[in-house]
C-alpha cells in the first residue's frame, strides 16, 4: 500500500467527535474591477464546462453584466491572481472580450482556495463521476497539506481528518471509492462518465495497472463490449496477484455474463413420464442435455440426407 491509499484510509477512521470543515470567510468584501490579464484559472479545477450551461450564461452577462464577483487569491507572483470561484464567468467574459472583471479579492492560502473550488461546485445539479472524484481528490490532498493527521500513532502532526469533512453527502467509503476512480485512465474514466461502465465496474477496474486498462479498453473496442462487475472483479484479483496479461483479459471478457445466459423453463410434467419418480434435478437436467443432443444429430442426419 503506497502512501496514498494509506492517507485514505487512515483519513477516514470514526473520531469521537466528527469535526466539521471550518468555513473559511472572506477576509475582505471589498469588490474591485481588474483586468483579466491578470487572472488565471486554477489549473487543477476538476470541474469542465458544459457549452450547453455557456450559451445562457454569454447572453446574461451581455445584457446585465457579471452580477455576481469573482472570488480570487494573490497568486504569488507579480500581479497575478488565481480564480477561487467563478472559473465559468471568467470564461464567458473571455468569449465576449471583456477586458475587466468584478472581483473580490481574498487573503487566503492556496489550501483554503482549493477548498472553496470544491464546495462551491460540488452540488451542481449535473456532474461527472470524474469531476466528483478529481474534486473529492483535490480536497483531500488540500487538508493534507494543512498538516491534517495522515496516520494512526502520532498525535504531533495534527488532528485526524472525519469523513464529514470532505463530503456532507457520501459515505465515507463511497468518498474513497470516488478517489480511487482518478486512478483510471482517461479512456476508461470517460466510459464510466457516459455510462458505458458502472460506476462499481469502474472502482474494480482502478486497481488495474495502466498498462493492463490500456490492453483491456483494447480489447473494449476491438469486441464492441463492457466488463461486468464480475468481470471486473476477476480482473482486479489476477491484476494483484501479477498474473493478468492480455490472454487472460481475452479469456475473462469472453466469458458469458450472468444476463447474457439464456435460461429455458420447462414443466416438470413435460419430462418426469420419462424418468423415474425419485429423479433428482441434476438427473433430469442431464436427461435433457442428452434429449437435446441427440435430436440435433437427428436434425444434421435429415439435413445430410436432404442435400444429397
Amino acid at each position: 500500500m503506497n502512501k496514498e491509499e494509506n492517507f485514505i484510509n487512515t483519513l477516514f477512521e470514526k473520531t469521537e467527535e466528527s469535526k466539521e470543515t471550518e468555513v473559511v470567510e472572506p477576509r475582505t468584501t471589498e469588490i474591485v474591477n481588474m483586468s483579466v490579464g491578470s487572472i488565471v484559472p486554477n489549473l487543477k479545477n476538476p470541474y469542465k464546462y458544459r457549452e450547453e450551461d455557456m450559451k445562457p450564461l454569454e447572453d446574461s452577462i451581455r445584457e446585465n453584466g457579471i452580477i455576481q464577483p469573482l472570488m480570487v487569491r494573490k497568486d504569488g507572483k507579480a500581479d497575478v491572481y488565481e480564480i477561487i470561484s467563478g472559473h465559468r464567468r471568467f470564461l464567458a467574459a473571455t468569449r465576449l472580450e471583456m477586458t475587466e472583471v468584478p472581483v473580490v479579492v481574498l487573503d487566503i492560502t492556496k489550501e483554503e482556495s482549493d477548498i472553496i473550488l470544491v464546495d462551491s461546485n460540488l452540488h451542481r445539479e449535473h456532474i461527472l463521476h470524474s469531476e466528483k472524484a478529481f474534486a473529492y481528490k483535490m480536497k483531500m490532498d488540500a487538508l493534507k497539506k494543512q498538516g491534517k493527521r495522515t496516520d494512526l500513532t502520532s498525535d504531533q502532526v495534527g488532528p485526524k481528518l472525519s469523513a464529514g469533512e470532505i463530503s456532507d453527502t457520501d459515505s465515507a467509503s463511497q468518498v474513497k471509492r470516488y478517489i480511487r476512480l482518478t486512478k483510471l485512465i482517461p479512456k476508461l474514466l470517460a466510459m464510466v462518465d457516459e455510462n458505458k461502465i458502472s460506476f462499481s465496474v469502474g472502482v474494480e477496474l482502478s486497481y488495474l495497472t495502466k498498462t493492463e486498462q490500456t490492453n483491456l479498453f483494447d480489447f473494449i473496442q476491438k469486441e464492441l463490449c463492457t466488463p461486468s462487475l464480475s468481470q471486473a472483479q476477476k480482473l482486479k484479483k489476477l491484476s494483484q496477484e501479477g498474473k493478468l496479461n492480455v490472454e487472460e483479459i481475452s479469456s475473462i471478457m469472453k466469458q458469458p455474463k450472468a444476463n447474457q445466459v439464456v435460461t429455458v423453463k420447462i414443466p416438470d410434467d413435460k419430462i418426469s413420464k420419462y424418468l423415474k419418480p425419485t429423479a433428482t434435478v441434476k438427473e433430469k437436467e442431464d436427461f435433457l442435455a442428452k434429449a437435446v443432443e441427440y435430436y440435433g444429430k437427428h436434425l444434421m442426419r435429415q439435413k445430410d440426407r436432404g442435400a444429397r
